[in-house]
């Protein structure tokens, strides 16, 4: 069997951050090249990474079976339709589209072509949160996720930030929770220039309650994650420190030397689950459709939530 030939779309920041570290780590897969239209930005990436650059988006895609897609929202339903059309596989950055009818054409192409599509919803494949989400064996009470920004008000408007940067809490928070969630409030504060400050969202799942939060001003980039269930208090902060406490114990597990900060935020995990998915043909955990609950669930905020 051949090794399955890996193309790469867009070099931006998150694709140098947390994306090129752990494809260009090819064990059975090989690298075909890359393309972004910022050739002479991309030349030197590629060089550094010993990767071919493609001056075309579909010479790239006719040299390769399966695509990671790193580039501005605004751009992925053009190039992922390209991809798809062409008989490749594709991983995109989320949110899978810039609107919810983009991602649903997406989909219903994906499904009609016979391919993979996966939304790279990173922190399902954090091992932290995955270690978090082994311990709800006992009903789930509540759940509350927080992500907040030092400094980080626009210059988007508010559906953007909402769609770019919010829909990871609620995507985790429901993920971890195990359900849906039925929207029970919430609000959403803005700029006097339309932009994001404050998002604060309640949902039911089952019978537990589940709350979502963000600051766009809050002082300190801070992740973190406490669920309650019974007999037990579990948190965890920064996808790093993992605390337990029960019985009027605190447990603390250390985290492992060895992991690295692509591992430890799900990118590793990510980028091997699909690869894993496109050899063995079966259907990605964050498929495009689990991308469309997340995104109508988003747009449902935008659209309904206010601020008493």
């Amino acid at each position: 069997m051949s090794q399955l030939r890996i193309g790469i779309v867009g070099l931006g920041n998150i694709a140098q951050k947390a994306w090129l570290p752990v494809v260009t780590q090819a064990t059975d897969w090989h690298i075909a090249g890359a393309y972004s239209p910022s050739q002479q930005k991309a030349k030197i990436i590629c060089d550094s990474y010993r990767i071919p650059l493609f001056s075309q988006l579909d010479a790239l895609a006719a040299s390769c079976d399966a695509a990671f897609v790193h580039t501005s929202t605004e751009t992925h339903f053009a190039i992922v339709k390209q991809l798809l059309l062409a008989g490749v596989d594709v991983c995109v950055d989320k949110p899978l589209a810039a609107t919810l009818q983009e991602a649903e054409q997406l989909v219903e192409l994906a499904h009609r072509r016979g391919r993979r599509l996966m939304v790279a919803f990173n922190r399902r494949f954090a091992p932290r949160y995955l270690q978090l989400k082994k311990q709800f064996s006992l009903p789930l009470a509540s759940l509350r996720m927080d992500k907040h920004r030092s400094n980080s008000i626009g210059p988007r408007d508010l559906f953007f930030t909402l769609l770019d940067d919010y829909l990871h809490v609620v995507d985790t928070a429901l993920w971890l929770s195990g359900g849906v969630g039925q929207v029970q409030g919430g609000c959403l504060l803005t700029s006097d220039q339309g932009e994001m400050l404050y998002a604060e969202h309640h949902f039911k799942v089952g019978q537990a309650r589940i709350t979502t939060s963000m600051h766009r001003r809050a002082g300190t980039d801070r992740e973190s994650v406490m669920a309650i269930t019974d007999g037990s208090v579990w948190s965890v902060s920064d996808m790093r420190d993992f605390q337990q406490q029960s019985g009027g114990e605190l447990i603390v597990d250390p985290v492992p030397g060895w992991q690295t900060t692509s591992q430890l935020r799900g990118f590793t995990g990510a980028a091997h689950h699909f690869i894993d998915c496109v050899q063995n043909q079966t259907q990605p955990q964050t498929s495009g459709d689990q991308a469309l609950m997340a995104q109508r669930i988003v747009e449902k905020l935008w659209r309904e939530s206010e601020c008493e």
